[in-house]
């Protein structure tokens, strides 16, 4: 059974890449799909879901993309949703398109979020297949990077579910040295989610969100 977790009178579908993010705050509040790690992981598991939902007519009325991600500029375990992703791993500029786009459909390469929760705050993410880590960010535009988000929106736009995006920096402000780097923070980062979580409900609760 896909998990969905009912928020102010909506079924919210919550999409995270690892059960190491899923920490005690989080467990208090929802129930997510754990995708994987990675944007091919998080597309198919994320479409699968979409579409054995809609085929039980519990079609959500939005998903939540949320974790982690690394950051070299935004604060340290600092709490930001998505404004507009980017997908930094696709390159057809050898064919004459801009890098960033998938060649022959009609997207831009960064593309924006619609609906947000009121007070919390924004930033650009960038998706992409590898980790990132010191001089790995020098070429990226965006404030903060994950491995999922891109691929999850794009789930979301083919089955028409609106997308917010919610990310807790863990990591990026020193080269990563191994896992424990990753998970040294999660706890606080885990904690930060579930206020988010708290007032994507009271947004919807008082209708300063509509879906």
């Amino acid at each position: 059974m896909i998990p969905l977790t009912p928020i102010a009178g909506h079924d919210v579908l919550f999409v995270m890449a690892a059960q190491a993010e899923y920490g005690p705050h989080l467990q208090a509040r929802i129930t997510p799909l754990i995708c994987g790690v990675g944007p091919i992981e998080a597309a198919v598991q994320t479409s699968r879901a979409l579409t054995l939902l809609e085929s039980q007519a519990r079609k959500p009325a939005l998903v939540v993309s949320l974790g982690s991600a690394g950051s070299a500029r935004l604060d340290h375990c600092g709490l930001y949703q998505a404004s507009h992703v980017a997908w930094r791993d696709i390159d057809a500029s050898a064919l004459g398109f801009e890098r960033g786009t998938t060649p022959f459909l009609d997207l831009p390469a960064i593309l924006e979020l619609g609906h947000a929760i009121p007070g919390l705050k924004r930033a650009t993410l960038s998706t992409g297949a590898n980790i990132v880590s010191g001089a790995g960010y020098d070429g990226i535009v965006q404030d903060m990077v994950d491995m999922e988000t891109f691929a999850i929106l794009r789930a979301c736009m083919l089955a028409e579910v609106p997308l917010i995006a919610l990310r807790g920096i863990s990591d990026g402000k020193a080269e990563l040295t191994g896992l424990h780097d990753w998970q040294e923070y999660l706890h606080v980062v885990d904690e930060k989610l579930a206020g988010a979580v708290d007032r994507l409900g009271a947004a919807l609760g008082d209708g300063s969100l509509t879906l």
